[in-house]
């Protein structure tokens, strides 16, 4: 098993709800540890920044909407695979298609209010990471 860092969001609904100690309850429990964390409100640009990819979509403009409407928990985890392990944790997008005991099963109201992002892969998590916090943010890695 491969120790990873990926990031993770406690988006505006999550964090209106005061859902961010059972999220972080649910992480902890997996085995996985924080990191870093930062509460903030997300500006416009560093929303169209950050989900840049899906820019072209058709849900681009309402999920920045979204995403600027309140504040977010951004943090880091750190855990033995963890990326997969987090999106385990999370559950699919669609609350009514996550499996019961996830997340967004559990916590989530809709597929545009789902609690959480989590990083898809490696890869991405390395960039996501480093989009929100510097090195020197970073708590030294367990092993």
């Amino acid at each position: 098993m491969a120790l990873e860092r990926t990031l993770s969001i406690v988006k505006p609904d999550g964090v209106q709800k005061n859902l961010i100690g059972e999220v972080y309850r649910r992480f902890e429990q997996a085995g996985l540890r924080v990191v870093a964390a930062r509460m903030m409100q997300l500006s416009q640009a560093q929303a169209e920044g950050f989900y840049a990819v899906h820019r072209e979509r058709p849900f681009f403009k309402d999920l920045v909407k979204y995403m600027v409407s309140g504040p977010v928990m951004v943090q880091v985890l750190e855990g033995e695979n963890a990326v997969s392990k987090n999106r385990e944790l999370m559950g699919a997008t669609d609350p009514k298609k996550a499996d019961k005991g996830t997340i967004r099963a559990d916590l989530a109201a809709s597929i545009e209010e789902n609690v959480v992002h989590g990083s898809d892969s490696v890869e991405n998590a390395k960039n996501e990471i480093a989009y929100f916090f510097a090195a020197a943010d970073l708590c030294p890695r367990t092993r």
